[in-house]
């Protein structure tokens, strides 16, 4: 089994979520990116919040999994400044976010494809995987055209299972195998 590292970033629990469930099925390491403002805001405009530094050495680490989300189809700032910092020491690097995008509109403005060409373009050959776990997928099917349902949804052990589950124990299986 390859010595791996989960780090996440997640504003409303979600992605902890997903970054606690991917460490806990591979029994590895799990740190969270904690930026020194955490405004939603400031890092929609791409305000740098501050120096990022985490108590794992990364590059003890042959694979990273970094968690986190996509506002509004972008590659939000303690991502990227994780990437940044740290993208030198990583050797494989998979990229996993659940998301407000769905798997039709996935290369849409919003769309979750988008971020990950813009994640391989930076780390090139680095990127081993990348995977989404839309938010759609554990709402109610009336609730999915309310934007306030929308944005009050959160994974979590209750809703965890169907077709997300399913997504997840296939993502767990290919990067086991890899």
């Amino acid at each position: 089994m390859m010595n791996t590292l989960v780090v996440y970033y997640s504003k409303a629990g979600s992605n902890k979520f997903l970054a606690e469930k991917i460490a806990t099925h591979l029994k590895c390491d799990i740190e969270k990116i904690r930026p020194r403002l955490d405004n939603r805001i400031l890092m929609m405009l791409g305000m740098n919040l501050g120096n990022l530094k985490l108590r794992s050495k990364v590059g003890n680490y042959e694979r990273i999994i970094l968690c986190g989300p996509i506002w509004m189809g972008k590659f939000i700032v303690p991502l990227q400044n994780f990437i940044n910092k740290y993208g030198d020491q990583i050797t494989q690097l998979i990229f996993v976010t659940c998301c407000g995008s769905t798997f039709k509109g996935k290369d849409e403005k919003f769309g979750h494809n988008l971020v990950f060409n813009h994640v391989k373009g930076i780390m090139k050959e680095k990127v081993m995987h990348c995977e989404a776990f839309p938010i759609g997928l554990v709402m109610p099917d009336g609730q999915k055209d309310d934007p306030n349902a929308f944005m009050k949804a959160h994974l979590n052990d209750d809703n965890f299972n169907g077709e997300i589950a399913g997504i997840f124990d296939a993502f767990l299986s290919k990067i086991q195998n890899s």
